[in-house]
């Protein structure tokens, strides 16, 4: 993602080219009028002021998650031997996906069916044994009846009788041991197919034939692309005004490069703050319809928990700190009336800059700020109407009380303010080079 320049800084190179631009025309000017050449009159942008609630939004970086998301790991031992499916494909549940050698394990198989066998034999010859033994078991019972045996003989046979049901029983509990071993070795041999647990879409392919795969190698990552979450951290001051239900907006870049907003609203929040930084998860679900999101992705999430009072509003650069007394306020152009048409661009399209005002009179003025939004201001202190700048104040800090005024709609400066470092240069240095153009010609 594009790094994003701060404010101050960005509308300091803008107003700095502004500038620019305004001593590369003042020469010209001066020449004509026949004024003094150290004369110079910056030249800056202005805004009207306007009367309204300010939406309250919070901005948050969110990562972006499926909504079933799987790492898949392979539940035993073995070499890859074959794999079945690449990055990017779309499987369903069940679909083979990787192949473990299988050699050994087989191997192993026929030696606990070959076991199974003996073990079974066993049972058929312990269940034999003890049937001759019951046979004259019961033969000496009659003998004793009749009292034609001692009873020692007696007590030896019905010692024998015991000791033959023990072998039976020890004999079968080997056969369910064998059974539960070959049991075991088929599940082992199934294991070595992996298939995949959900439906969805397969990624961070790690798995190659020849490679030894332990049960913690990661093999493959599965999720289902069309339906993700998004995950934010939420500060233990923050859940006094965040709640479910909310609206979000997550911006997103296309193919073109331009930005997207996707409405959500806020899904969930964890009740369970974590004891060493007092934070907890929000989760967003968004229904991926376009595939502009994808797992892994920061993106920007605006949360939006509610509207200012009614008050004066302002774009956030607009507002400027005075550096030798601290205070806040804005520059406005007190000459300038409502009769003053705004324009959407500072260039028409045939990249004409558009026309400035005369000379006119600015001055500082001290504000407060009652409501901050992401790219608004709720102030007092001034009225609504009032033209005030918004790029350039760097240039009106040296005392100068004149400006020429450039007088731009709110659009234009909302997306100034959106603007990234590398979009502002190139439209600043184009609208330089058309200026210079039209110059030349």
């Amino acid at each position: 993602m594009k790094q994003l320049l701060p404010l101050s800084k960005l509308f300091f190179i803008s107003a700095l080219l502004i500038f620019m631009n305004a001593c590369s025309g003042s020469d010209e000017n001066t020449s004509q009028n026949q004024q003094p050449e150290n004369t110079v009159i910056p030249s800056v942008e202005a805004v009207q002021a306007r009367y309204g609630s300010l939406p309250l939004v919070e901005r948050f970086s969110g990562n972006v998650k499926s909504e079933n998301q799987v790492s898949l790991y392979p539940e035993i031992s073995g070499v890859v031997e074959q794999v079945f499916v690449k990055n990017g494909d779309y499987v369903e549940k069940g679909t083979k996906l990787v192949q473990l050698n299988t050699d050994v394990l087989e191997k192993q198989l026929q030696q606990a069916e070959a076991g199974l066998k003996i073990n079974s034999a066993q049972v058929k010859q312990a269940k034999a044994q003890l049937a001759e033994v019951q046979s004259e078991y019961r033969r000496t019972k009659q003998l004793e009846e009749k009292d034609l045996t001692s009873q020692l003989e007696v007590e030896q046979i019905e010692a024998q009788l015991m000791s033959a049901e023990a072998d039976v029983e020890l004999a079968e509990a080997q056969l369910e041991q064998a059974k539960s071993l070959v049991a075991e070795r088929k599940d082992e041999l199934n294991k070595a197919v992996i298939r995949a647990p959900i439906s969805g879409t397969v990624g961070q392919r790690n798995a190659e034939i020849g490679m030894q795969a332990s049960q913690n190698s990661q093999l493959f990552l599965i999720g289902d692309l069309s339906k993700l979450k998004i995950e934010i951290v939420l500060t233990e001051n923050m859940l006094n005004r965040i709640q479910v239900g909310q609206s979000a907006r997550i911006l997103v870049e296309n193919s073109a490069g331009q930005q997207r907003a996707i409405n959500a609203k806020l899904s969930r929040i964890s009740p369970f703050l974590n004891e060493v930084s007092r934070s907890t998860e929000a989760e967003i679900d968004v229904d991926n319809v376009d595939g502009l999101l994808r797992p892994g992705m920061f993106v920007p999430v605006d949360i939006f928990f509610g509207e200012s009072e009614q008050a004066t509003l302002i774009p956030v650069s607009a507002l400027y700190t005075d550096p030798t007394s601290g205070k806040e306020g804005v520059f406005i152009a007190t000459s300038l009336g409502s009769e003053i048409e705004p324009v959407s661009d500072s260039s028409d399209s045939n990249g004409t800059p558009r026309a400035m005002t005369q000379p006119t009179p600015v001055q500082f003025k001290p504000i407060d700020v009652i409501a901050e939004g992401r790219m608004e201001l709720g102030v007092t202190g001034l009225e609504s109407g009032q033209w005030v700048v918004t790029v350039g104040q760097d240039l009106l800090s040296e005392g100068r009380t004149q400006a020429r005024i450039r007088t731009m709609s709110w659009e234009r400066i909302f997306q100034l303010q959106q603007l990234q470092r590398e979009d502002l240069l190139n439209e600043i240095m184009n609208e330089r080079e058309n200026q210079q153009n039209n110059v030349t010609l």
